[in-house]
C-alpha cells in the first residue's frame, strides 16, 4: 500500500517538500488554510517540474506520474489517515501550537508529527499534543527538492521508534539525513546566521550585494552567496532565525543587523515580495 504524507503549509518550502515526497512515490497532500492557497503551490510544483521537462531531466511522463501522487486540500481532515505529518508553516509558536492540537485530534494515534522549523524547540512542539514520542524535527534546506539534507532533531520525549522512522522515510525521500541536538537553529543555521549577519553588515558599509556574494561562492566555494541565500528563504524567516538565537544565547553575533529589521519592516522580504537584496521579476 502506498504510504502517505500530509505536508502542512503551500509556501516555498512545504511545495518544495511535498515535491519531494512525491517524486518518492509517496502518496503526498498539500494543505493550506484556503484551496487557493494550496493550488498555487500545486501550481508551483508544476512549473518546477516543467522547467525540468525542458531541460532534459525529467521525462514528460514522469511529471505526469509525480503529479498524480499529489492532490492539494484545505482541510487538515484530509489527512487522519496519513502516516507522515509534516508541518512548514511560518516560524510563529501560536500558529503552529493550533496546527499540531487540531492534528493530534483528527489524526490516528499512529501518525508521526514532523516539523521542518528553523529554530521552535520540537520538546515544545511535543508537549502540545498526547503522544510526545511521535513529534520529531525534519529540517529541510530551500529548495526542498534538490537540497540533499535533512536534519532529524529528536526532542526529549520522542521515541527511538519515530526517530527511526524519520531517518528512514529522509533516506527514501532520497535525502541524507543527520541527527540534530534540539537547541536553537539546531546545526546548520547556528553556523549560517552569523555569515548571515556580517553579510548584511557590509552591506550597511556601502559594499554591493553582489561583490558580497560573489566572494562568498569564488572565495568559498559555496554554490549561492549568502545574501541571495537569505532571499530565497525570505528575510523573515531569517530574522525569525536570528531573533530566536539571539534570545536564547544572548551572543552578540547572533543581534539582528539593523538593515535586516528596515527590510523585514518594509516588507522586503526577498523572492517571495519581488525585491530583497536583489530584485526578481514576478
Amino acid at each position: 500500500m502506498q504510504e502517505k504524507i500530509m505536508v502542512v503549509g503551500s509556501g516555498i518550502m512545504g511545495s518544495g517538500i511535498a515535491q519531494a515526497c512525491a517524486e518518492a512515490g509517496f502518496e503526498t497532500l498539500l494543505a493550506d488554510v484556503s484551496l487557493d492557497l494550496a493550488e498555487n503551490g500545486l501550481a508551483k510544483i508544476k512549473h518546477f517540474l516543467q522547467r525540468k521537462v525542458e531541460k532534459g531531466k525529467l521525462e514528460a511522463s514522469q511529471l505526469e506520474a509525480i503529479l498524480k501522487n499529489i492532490k492539494a486540500v484545505d482541510q487538515l481532515e484530509a489527512g487522519s489517515n496519513a502516516d507522515l505529518v509534516i508541518e512548514a508553516v511560518t516560524e510563529n509558536v501560536q500558529i503552529k501550537k493550533d496546527i499540531f492540537l487540531k492534528l493530534d485530534r483528527i489524526c490516528k494515534k499512529e501518525t508521526i508529527f514532523a516539523s521542518n522549523t528553523s529554530t521552535i524547540s520540537i520538546t515544545l512542539l511535543g508537549g502540545f499534543t498526547e503522544r510526545p514520542g511521535k513529534v520529531i524535527g525534519m529540517h529541510f534546506f530551500i529548495p526542498a527538492p534538490v537540497m540533499k539534507l535533512i536534519e532529524v532533531i529528536p526532542g526529549i520525549r520522542t521515541s527511538q521508534d519515530t526517530f527511526d522512522e524519520a531517518f528512514d522515510i529522509s533516506r527514501r525521500l532520497n535525502k541524507t539525513p543527520i541527527k540534530a541536538p534540539d537547541t536553537p537553529a539546531f546545526l546548520v543555521n547556528r553556523l549560517l546566521v552569523p555569515m548571515w549577519n556580517e553579510a548584511m553588515f557590509l552591506v550597511m558599509e556601502g559594499n554591493e550585494p553582489k561583490d558580497i556574494d560573489e566572494a562568498m561562492k569564488l572565495g568559498a566555494n559555496l554554490p549561492m552567496g549568502p545574501l541571495e541565500l537569505a532571499d530565497f528563504a525570505g528575510l523573515d524567516t531569517v530574522l525569525a532565525v536570528m531573533t530566536e538565537m539571539y534570545d536564547k544565547f544572548g551572543e552578540s553575533k547572533y543581534r539582528p543587523c539593523t538593515l535586516l529589521r528596515k527590510m523585514v519592516n518594509g516588507k522586503l522580504l526577498g523572492r517571495k515580495t519581488g525585491q530583497g537584496f536583489y530584485r526578481y521579476q514576478s
